[in-house]
């Protein structure tokens, strides 16, 4: 099931945030830079304005099955233009079909907010999540490719 995340979501979203990072960035990074307490403490305060839902076109979105948390997506306009922020599944969850169904509910809220393009920024080493965006419909921003180590890709955003 896909919902609208809550504030008592925080601590699940955070520990499934960092499991996530950790698979791509583990042996690439210095784990202080993607896990250690800093970094925690930054992206728990960044997920906590996040769930605040000041923004009204931005939303955080939670994946549930049984065993709780399975996968989250965020996204927000970013200079106009609307962008996934996020988009993890706990890896124990993976080629389960969430990330999918995660996916095709932030392009439905798109949608709804006519949205015409979407972007996104992915780790250059991520080659998995570079495949997951391929397949359903991402390509390189033929103008700006690159944001330091990440891919930046678009969306075209198809009419309701």
């Amino acid at each position: 099931m896909i919902r609208a995340a809550v504030p008592d979501d925080l601590d699940a979203i955070a520990v499934l945030h960092a499991e996530a990072r950790a698979t791509y960035y583990r042996g690439r990074l210095p784990e202080d830079d993607y896990d250690g307490p800093a970094e925690r403490a930054r992206t728990r305060a960044g997920w906590t304005r996040a769930l605040a839902g000041a923004d009204p076109d931005a939303a955080v979105l939670c994946a549930v099955d049984d065993s709780g948390l399975a996968g989250i997506a965020a996204y927000s306009p970013v200079e106009g233009v609307m962008t996934l922020t996020q988009l993890h599944v706990a890896p124990a969850r993976w080629r389960r079909g969430i990330g999918s169904a995660l996916h095709s509910a932030c392009v439905a809220a798109w949608q709804r907010a006519g949205a015409g393009t979407a972007r996104l920024e992915v780790y250059e080493h991520n080659t998995r999540a570079q495949s997951f965006y391929a397949r359903h419909g991402w390509y390189p921003d033929p103008h700006h490719p690159r944001h330091d180590t990440h891919l930046v890709l678009r969306f075209e955003v198809p009419g309701p």
